[in-house]
């Protein structure tokens, strides 16, 4: 069989169409996937709104089978603002969909080798979004499992087709499981919590409403840019990001889940944490408008699973206690809410005392994203 491939004209609605309905003819059959909230998905295809292309660059591709019916695609990215805070000359390869088809994936990823290096890049890792808040990693653990909001999903198979490209894994990332009614929660860390604020004169910020929340927002660059300060293989959040990120968080966010650590009027650290809308977003295929706002609402009330999906503190609270009162909140986000169940999204396996911690407490790891790379010189 013969595989055309077709770079994505992102100005030609028929085909950004079939680069985003293709998803759903892969999972029809799949109950776990959550389909992505379209008008997000959408927006990653548009220069003109999205962010992200205020600064870099990405290309889109479809594998397209005889009949010219779409078998796979691929996205890939050069993101400027990477490659400068890291010294590299990175590709990102994301959104990589694709049919139980070697050639056709083969296809996809020969195409993005290609445009890659046509950007002077000399590397390829993935699969890794255009922001930090982008789920990233390959699934290869806990398949049987429905995604947190956001989070990759994927068929067992594609670790082969990666991997027949010469990628190899180097990097894992975990999620965990809380159970507020089985979870082995000392008092302890609520005490240590207690004694570190008082001490350092820190405090957590409290949020009623979400025009509260707006009030701590400006700030929440600096915060979040300030926790990855030593950290490798991110990137700072633009200012056009966090109002995008913003945006979305409050469009369904609870606000007794977003936690922020003051030390006088200064945020120094953050726990974010929202409701699962997983189930609405299956049950509208993504879809908000016209009437998913509906269903959407309905579950936000109902449901009994959050994510915890982003923490951290500035560097000089670190190792002085600021983990047991991350600690301490987010048990407090599970067990003094409507919510038994949270999904402690995507933490990096070289951060193992955290995990060790986390284990202890009873959380159970039961989900792996693998990150995967490829040199392109060779």
């Amino acid at each position: 069989m013969t595989t055309q491939i077709l770079q994505v004209d992102l100005s030609n609605r028929r085909q950004v169409k079939q680069f985003l309905d293709l998803p759903f003819q892969i999972y029809h059959c799949t109950p776990q996937w959550v389909p992505p909230l379209a008008m997000d998905a959408r927006l990653m295809l548009d220069p003109k709104r999205h962010p992200f292309y205020k600064h870099s660059v990405a290309a889109f591709f479809l594998a397209l089978d005889k009949n010219h019916l779409p078998v796979g695609r691929i996205a890939v990215i050069n993101n400027r603002n990477y490659n400068t805070y890291n010294h590299e000359k990175t590709a990102f390869f994301y959104l990589f969909e694709c049919l139980n088809d070697i050639q056709a994936s083969h296809a996809l990823f020969q195409a993005a080798f290609e445009w890659a290096g046509q950007q002077g890049l000399n590397k390829i890792i993935g699969p890794k979004g255009f922001t930090t808040l982008d789920g990233m990693g390959l699934l290869g653990r806990g398949f049987e499992h429905r995604p947190a909001f956001g989070q990759p999903y994927n068929p067992p198979y594609y670790a082969k087709l990666i991997e027949a490209e010469g990628f190899t894994q180097y990097s894992e990332v975990v999620s965990g499981f809380l159970d507020a009614q089985n979870i082995h929660f000392p008092d302890k860390i609520h005490q240590m919590s207690a004694l570190i604020q008082k001490r350092r004169g820190l405090r957590i910020a409290v949020f009623k409403t979400r025009r509260d929340i707006k009030t701590v927002i400006p700030r929440l660059k600096d915060l979040y840019n300030g926790a990855l300060s030593d950290t490798t293989g991110n990137v700072p959040l633009t200012d056009d990001e966090v109002k995008a990120m913003s945006n979305q968080l409050l469009w369904f966010s609870d606000p007794h889940l977003i936690k922020i650590i003051m030390k006088d009027d200064e945020p120094v650290g953050f726990l974010l944490g929202y409701p699962d809308i997983s189930v609405a977003l299956q049950r509208t295929r993504g879809r908000i408008f016209p009437f998913g706002w509906l269903i959407l609402l309905l579950e936000l009330k109902r449901t009994k699973w959050m994510n915890l999906n982003g923490a951290g503190i500035i560097e000089k609270y670190r190792g002085l206690g600021g983990t047991a009162i991350l600690f301490s909140e987010m048990y407090k986000s599970v067990a003094e809410s409507s919510y038994r169940y949270a999904d402690l999204v995507q933490i990096g396996l070289e951060n193992d005392k955290m995990q060790r911690e986390l284990r202890d407490l009873g959380i159970d790891f039961y989900k792996t994203h693998c990150m995967y790379e490829r040199d392109l010189l060779t």
